[in-house]
């Protein structure tokens, strides 16, 4: 009997064997940033009397912002500007599928006051950004850690396609075929909530295929999605009402929970329609009632407890998502430093990636435009002229791609110090990263997986740093 537990011990190991060190990752997954909306001008920060101040390391490379040219003499018909941390609520600017494509204006990057800003601001305000003085704990941790300036949205469009494409790399396979303004031939380009969900409203839709839950199942992986605002607050004729809200630094009441930021809900073997509960604390990534979609709060129940699973996907609640209109980075900011400060301390963190990334840019202006690896044609097209994605061969009618550049930092003491790649990826290669280290095989379909760039530049993993950053969630600098 021994030998028979021996032998499938050491089968249980090799099914978790992992390609990398790593045995933990957490994938923090914000909203609503473009790269130059949060690091346009670093490392270099204005620091105004009274702002927490930004400085620095000797060293630090520099990213591709916005030099002076772009500053100054902007091809478009307003100049970016900065943002000062006073004006930490702004509006949420326009952010569809078409509209940032003719933004980028076949890759001239000059029309996105006419396509992109917000109607009910100043058009202008869609060329602001933020420094080291608002954004400060995020800039202090691209200084301990590494971030890419190379990192671009899978596909054009709005938070459901990018939350997609970071579970499958997959926006096609929807039901309906055809949803105005959301799907067009089964392809999804806007946002509507999961059919799947007890707490959808308004048009629905859901997916068929393949996604990441479903690799890491076959594999007996343990995994989660945790979001805010998950647990149902009651229930009527057996349907889950999810009815808590919160407010924002600028006083705005919100609900908590977004269904259409929820991408696990849209696929029938992976949703929990009811918002049950985990049957136990042990049972946290497995896949029991809860079928491995919980609460933000079910994730510190397991993490504290030494049951952290394998793969961990967090989604703030909406007041802290980072989303302009109705959150902003210094709610984001409370979010994410003490989510970090808490990861830190875990045992788990000896082996573990922490992934912060973002679902797509909201609109705001960036001037890079990334490669397009899938073109396409259909009537939502324009980036390339009426009706036209980039040419060539592999038309992908609606999932055309890369789109705008977003940020993404990795935690963990295995990413380089202080260091800033500059090669190509996008959010499938978080996807990707997953699948390679697990061995988990590619979704297929068709799924960006295939083309995603490896995130390896990030990382230097003979040489694994154990040394922390604790922040103060209120000012972003250093905790004493």
């Amino acid at each position: 009997m021994k030998r028979i537990a021996l032998a499938l011990s050491l089968l249980a190991c090799q099914a978790h064997a992992t390609l990398y060190p790593v045995k933990h990752v957490v994938v923090i997954f914000q909203e609503n940033v473009s790269f130059d909306h949060y690091f346009a001008t670093y490392p270099n920060a204005k620091n105004e009397p009274g702002d927490p101040p930004f400085s620095a390391a000797k060293g630090t490379p520099h990213v591709d912002g916005l030099d002076a040219d772009l500053l100054e003499k902007n091809p478009n018909s307003a100049a970016p500007y900065r943002l000062s941390r006073k004006e930490f609520s702004t509006c949420d600017m326009g952010h569809e599928y078409t509209a940032e494509q003719l933004a980028f204006d076949g890759g001239r990057m000059d029309k996105f006051v006419e396509y992109t800003s917000s109607r009910k601001c100043d058009a202008r305000q869609v060329m602001g950004y933020y420094d080291g003085n608002t954004v400060t704990a995020l800039w202090n941790y691209a200084q301990r850690f590494a971030m890419s300036d190379r990192f671009f949205g899978s596909t054009f469009g709005p938070s459901t396609p990018g939350a997609l494409n970071l579970v499958s790399g997959q926006t096609h396979g929807a039901t309906p075929e055809n949803l105005s303004e959301v799907v067009l031939g089964g392809t999804v380009y806007g946002d509507a909530d999961p059919s799947l969900d007890d707490c959808a409203k308004g048009v629905t839709f859901s997916m068929s295929g393949k996604n990441l839950g479903d690799l890491l199942n076959a594999r007996g992986v343990t995994w989660g999605w945790f979001q805010g605002g998950f647990r149902a607050t009651g229930s009527v004729d057996g349907k889950a009402l999810c009815g808590a809200k919160s407010s924002n630094l600028a006083g705005k009441t919100v609900p908590d929970y977004s269904p259409h930021h929820e991408p696990f809900q849209y696929y029938e073997s992976t949703a929990n329609p009811h918002h049950l509960a985990p049957s136990s604390v042990g049972k946290i990534g497995f896949s029991d009632r809860a079928n491995h979609q919980y609460d933000l709060e079910d994730f510190w129940a397991a993490a504290e407890s030494g049951h952290l699973p394998a793969v961990s996907f967090l989604k703030a609640k909406m007041a802290e998502d980072g989303h302009a209109g109705y959150s902003g980075p210094l709610d984001e900011q409370k979010f994410l430093v003490s989510t970090l400060n808490r990861l830190q301390k875990l045992p788990e963190w000896k082996d573990m990636v922490v992934f912060l990334a973002y679902d797509d840019s909201d609109g705001w202006y960036d001037h890079r435009m990334g490669p397009i690896v899938k073109p396409s044609a259909s009537p939502i097209d324009a980036l390339s002229g009426p009706g036209a994605c980039g040419t060539g061969k592999g038309i992908h009618p609606g999932r055309c791609g890369y789109g705008p550049r977003l940020p993404l930092l990795v935690l963990s003491p295995f990413a380089k110090r202080n260091h800033v790649s500059h090669a190509i990826t996008d959010q499938s290669s978080i996807l990707r990263f997953i699948e390679d280290n697990w061995g988990l095989g590619r979704i297929g379909g068709d799924s960006y997986d295939e083309k995603a760039g490896k995130l390896d530049d990030l990382f230097l993993f003979s040489r694994p740093d154990s040394a922390t950053l604790f922040l103060d969630p209120d000012t972003g600098l250093l905790k004493r």
